[in-house]
Formats: structure tokens, C-alpha cells, sequence
């Protein structure tokens, strides 16, 4: 008499007897994530409804949920805020994309209904605790801070030359404190590129609320 056997991932699920089947029962093993993907088509059809739950469903959604969370701060410390800082006159009227990186994502959150999560701060307080950065910028300094970690990695790759670092603060007016400064930026003499000239002030709209009647 003939016989005909199936195996998954080394296990017979039944034995095959002329016209009839003879099912036999077995303990099936817990199968990894790595091993699922490993079985055939055949097997996977199977072991779904054999005992050995290889669901993908769970994992594509954890995938899902990294990738978004790199697109928001870190809701579990939202005390913490991320910065990079330069001298003024780099940030705010040499670095070419800086202003429209910045109006470009406050346009960005309109349309989303999402609230600012970040600011320009002048001279900023914080600045106090980093003697590791202050001894290496010139003043006046503007920081570009942030609750959004992955943003601000993101701005640090692409200005290249600013420092960046992390801190705590209990509140956001003691994130954003800032000392006043007057900012002066002498104007070129003859303008060549093609596109205009920054105007003073465009980053007033990023300041924290009432640090603008300080700066000129």
C-alpha cells in the first residue's frame, strides 16, 4: 500500500492511506518571526492553521509605529528639549536655507493643525550649562530649539556648521529664557547671488513669545 507523508518544519501533520487520511496529533513548537519567514507558501497556508501562528500582522504594525514616532518629539520626556546653536550671523544671515527650512515647516503645521514645537531663542540662558560649547562660539549665539528629537538631528546634518546638545528645564519659558542682545549684521556692498537678500528680522515669527521688544 502506498503512503504519503507532509512535513512542516520537520513535524508530520497527516498520513495518507490509500483514499483515506489519518490525522495524527502533535505538540507543535513555537515558531520564531525568522523561521515563519523562512516557510513556503504551502507551509505558511498550513501552519497558520496548524498551531504555529505566523501572524505578521503584529510585527508590520510595530514597524509602522517606529517609523512614525520619528516624526513626532518624545512624549515621555516632554521636559526635555534638543538644540543646535551657531553664532548669529551664520543662523540668521549667512546660512542660505535656513529661513526657508524654517517658514517652510511652520506652513507645514498649519495645514496639520499641529502646534509649534520649536523656537529661536537669542542668546539663550541655557547656553550657562554647556562651557564645552560657549568657549567655542562667537556671540552673539542663536539656538534652534526643539521638543523633536529626530528634527533636530536632522537640521544639525543639514546646517553642518552648529553644535548641538540636549537639557532639561521645568518649564518652557525656562527652556526659551534668553539674555538680551542687540543684533546688528552689516550689509554687503554689492549683492551678486540671484535670489534677494534676507530681510532683518524675518526670524522674529520663531522667537518666543514676548522676547521680540528686546532685540533690534
Amino acid at each position: 500500500m502506498l503512503s504519503a507523508s507532509i512535513t512542516v518544519v520537520g513535524a508530520p501533520i497527516a498520513t495518507r492511506y490509500g483514499g483515506a487520511a489519518a490525522v495524527k496529533a502533535f505538540a507543535f513548537p513555537t515558531v520564531s518571526t525568522r523561521q515563519c519567514s523562512q516557510l513556503t507558501p504551502l507551509q505558511l497556508s498550513t501552519s497558520s492553521s496548524r498551531g504555529y501562528g505566523c501572524s505578521f500582522s503584529s510585527f508590520k504594525t510595530a514597524v509602522a509605529a517606529v517609523d512614525s514616532d520619528q516624526l513626532t518629539p518624545d512624549k515621555q520626556q516632554a521636559n526635555k528639549y534638543y538644540f543646535v546653536v551657531a553664532n548669529a550671523k551664520f543662523m540668521l544671515d549667512e546660512e542660505e536655507h535656513f529661513q526657508e527650512l524654517l517658514f517652510e515647516r511652520i506652513r507645514n503645521y498649519g495645514e496639520r493643525n499641529k502646534d509649534q514645537d520649536f523656537w529661536l531663542v537669542v542668546e539663550p540662558k541655557f547656553l550657562d550649562k554647556f562651557p564645552n560649547i560657549t568657549q567655542r562660539l562667537r556671540r552673539p549665539a542663536v539656538a534652534l530649539v526643539s521638543t523633536n528629537r529626530p528634527w533636530i538631528t536632522f537640521m544639525k546634518l543639514r546646517l553642518d556648521r552648529v553644535l548641538s546638545e540636549s537639557f532639561e528645564a521645568d518649564s518652557l519659558e525656562e527652556a526659551l529664557a534668553s539674555n538680551p542682545t542687540t543684533l546688528e549684521f552689516e550689509k554687503p556692498e554689492n549683492w551678486v547671488a540671484p535670489y534677494p537678500k534676507y530681510e532683518y528680522g524675518w526670524w522674529e515669527p520663531f522667537l518666543p513669545s514676548g522676547s521680540k521688544e528686546s532685540k533690534v
